[in-house]
């Protein structure tokens, strides 16, 4: 009955949050990026907890980084929900439209979805950032983290209602399910009575789960197998600048590089390089039996790469060396092992540029730069709600239009069907 009596809240919120106008959500956003800060002591008491109990617990460090908020992080997310403020509101936004031949005036507009469900993990600040895109659109939100994050999200989400009713909204806008009962995520993907939309942020099992059981539309992504192929056009310094980046800059984001793939063509001198550098940057390497004893004869730590490891995320300083033969067995090899997340390739060569971006069918291809900006905030669409990595309704990082539908509008005067 819990989860009955959320989905009846959210649903009978959505209807209010769409008869809202842009200045109006402006203003509810404003004052919870205000609350966050004021009221992040007990935030940040609420996460202390959590992070006890996951160290307790065996976390990985990858997702303790994950689960970890200081005041810094904090601001950084209150600045984020500022930066929603200054988005265009796509709601309303007319797509297309005209006179048809009967008389009848027809228009496509931007509409809200109506409930959104997100299930995640140790990511305090998907909280924020959901909650503040949903409202942005005009969206009720249903919050379910993980159970490492319960304390967390808690706080969080009962600062964020605070905010709601000092502008007169329901607190049902934005809801979590505080409980860790598993149950209750099953029984949430049978709500379909009342939510719109499904997002689970998380690991492959959560999407399985949620593309096999769910009754409401599934939006799956976030899992990031990424991969960079550099061609034999490309000059070692920069690639080994581009690779330090995709891998070190927060290698427990799923935008990070996992596999690295190199043209045969410059392993001898391109190897012994990235040694040294992995070596200074403190990454290990996984090697396949053509790069292994390249690498063997340098400093950086590395040992035989493993078939299932070029599944997975490392989300450490892990990283997968495999030597190809050339960029078909490059793309073959992410068509297999990549999740349509992030790849990249170097080159100097404009023909193969284009050839990669053709044939590499992942939500974001990259020519020449680090996997790690597929952000919402790096592309411009502010906070994002997730990484879509299908092809239906959204993909890549799913920002404020992502959280809209539209509607059909006909204007007639007395206009009859012949």
């Amino acid at each position: 009955m819990m989860l009955e009596q959320m989905g009846k809240a959210a649903k009978a919120a959505s209807y209010q949050l769409a008869t809202l106008t842009t200045a109006e959500k402006n203003r509810v956003l404003m004052t919870i990026a205000d609350q966050l800060e004021a009221q992040s002591a007990t935030i940040l008491a609420a996460n202390e907890q959590d992070l006890a109990d996951a160290r307790h617990n065996g976390m990985s460090a990858a997702l303790l980084d994950r689960l970890t908020l200081d005041a810094t992080r904090l601001k950084g997310i209150a600045d984020d929900v500022r930066q929603v403020c200054r988005l265009a509101d796509p709601v309303g936004q007319l797509i297309d439209g005209g006179l048809l031949d009967s008389g009848l005036r027809i228009e496509r507009r931007r509409v809200p979805l109506g409930v959104v469900g997100v299930i995640y993990e140790a990511r305090p600040n998907v909280t924020v950032d959901v909650a503040s895109l949903c409202l942005k659109t005009g969206n009720a939100v249903i919050l379910r983290g993980g159970k490492e994050t319960c304390r967390t999200n808690g706080a969080t989400v009962r600062v964020i209602q605070s905010a709601l009713q000092q502008h007169g909204l329901p607190a049902g806008a934005v809801q979590a399910i505080e409980s860790p009962d598993r149950e209750l995520v099953n029984q949430l993907l049978k709500l379909d009575r009342y939510v719109d939309m499904l997002i689970p942020r998380g690991g492959a099992g959560l999407h399985k789960l949620c593309r096999e059981q769910s009754t409401i539309p599934v939006i799956t992504g976030g899992i990031g197998v990424c991969h960079i192929y550099i061609d034999d056009s490309y000059d070692p310094d920069a690639a080994l600048k581009v690779i330090v980046n995709a891998k070190k800059q927060r290698p427990s984001a799923c935008n990070s590089v996992e596999t690295l793939l190199v043209n045969q063509a410059i392993a001898d001198d391109f190897l012994p390089a990235l040694s040294q550098r992995m070596a200074l940057e403190g990454i290990k390497l996984h090697a396949d039996a053509l790069s292994l004893s390249l690498l063997q004869q340098g400093p950086a730590e590395v040992e035989a790469v493993k078939a299932e490891e070029y599944n997975d995320e490392w989300l450490s300083l892990d990283l997968n060396v495999r030597i190809v033969s050339d960029m078909d067995e490059a793309i073959a090899h992410i068509r297999e092992h990549g999740t349509q997340h992030s790849d990249a390739i170097l080159t100097r060569d404009t023909r193969a540029a284009d050839r990669f971006i053709r044939q590499v069918d992942s939500s974001a291809v990259y020519v020449n730069a680090s996997t790690r900006f597929t952000d919402g905030g790096q592309f411009g669409l502010g906070a994002e709600v997730a990484v879509s990595t299908q092809k239906l309704h959204a993909r890549g990082p799913m920002g404020l239009e992502a959280l809209t539908t539209y509607k059909w509008v006909g204007y007639g005067d007395d206009t009859i069907r012949m």
